[in-house]
């Protein structure tokens, strides 16, 4: 217990490690509620927490609901091949790690020196099965054996934005190849009012895949407020019922659209093809204040 207490002593007076990256000025900033817990920010905008001591905690609204598909991809406990395409601090990685044990992992992270300021402040367990590619999250899935994936997260962000290239038809055409027949996708989505980006995501993974679920703050949903929302897809029915169970019991609950509902909800989008793929919207610099 005494080291419990000097550890919180520690992280008081610890103080945000700054550097920058090559996706800009990226700062690990401690939690003072939690020992050997950091935030990290890049320009401004968080993108993941970490608890060193305790992986399977997850922070952030947007990663409790990935969480949720993780946990729902695959009976209890059971190993995983995984593959994060975006890696921040490895949130979601380690979280699998944790709890799903001897998960064989691939975290594809196009921001080399992120990747060596994350390992060397928050290192990875060593006997976790995970490998960082620093590429293209594109040319990092187009290295996965086809049929290898239990699972793919893509949660990629530029300069608070997702690349337009990874919100194609043929973007996802490498998804579904990466996958397993029964497979699950799974992604990271931001967009506000008038929602056309998201919209546009969903009728594109609608295009690739033939069971989608989505899940989100009501407000955002309802075009209220800029947010964060998680695409689900897959060949194979997703577990809607146990996932709108658990997204309605989190802090902050969230409302899973499915079916006709989230046909409806695309309002007549039409896919979006690498043509004319654009990136998601800037937020409003009141979002992260």
């Amino acid at each position: 217990m005494g080291k419990s207490r000097s550890g919180r002593r520690r992280q008081a007076d610890a103080e945000a490690v700054v550097e920058s990256v090559d996706g800009g000025l990226a700062e690990l900033i401690p939690d003072r509620d939690r020992v050997r817990a950091w935030t990290l920010v890049i320009d401004g905008a968080p993108q993941s927490h970490v608890d060193l001591d305790d992986p399977a905690y997850l922070s952030f609204e947007y990663q409790r609901r990935l969480g949720h598909v993780v946990d729902l991809a695959a009976p209890p406990g059971r190993p995983v091949h995984a593959v994060h395409l975006g890696g921040g601090a490895f949130t979601l990685a380690r979280y699998v790690a944790a709890t799903r044990p001897r998960s064989t992992q691939q975290v594809v992270e196009r921001d080399a020196a992120l990747v060596r300021l994350v390992r060397r402040e928050l290192p990875l367990d060593p006997n976790a099965r995970i490998r960082v590619r620093s590429v293209d999250a594109r040319e990092g899935l187009a290295k996965v054996p086809d049929g290898w994936a239990d699972l793919v997260v893509t949660d990629v962000f530029s300069g608070a934005r997702t690349p337009a290239h990874l919100t194609s038809t043929e973007f996802l055409d490498g998804v579904r190849r990466a996958l397993k027949p029964g497979g699950v996708y799974a992604a990271n989505l931001a967009d506000g009012p008038p929602l056309a980006h998201l919209r546009g995501q969903i009728a594109t993974a609608a295009a690739r895949f033939e069971e989608l679920a989505l899940v989100a703050d009501p407000t955002v949903l309802r075009g209220k407020r800029f947010g964060n929302a998680v695409l689900v897809a897959s060949g194979h029915p997703l577990p809607v019922a146990e996932l709108t169970r658990r997204a309605a019991s989190d802090p902050h609950p969230g409302r899973v659209e499915h079916g006709r509902t989230l046909t409806d909800f695309t309002g007549g989008a039409v896919p979006v093809r690498d043509l004319e793929a654009m990136a998601s919207p800037a937020p409003p610099a009141s979002v992260f204040r």
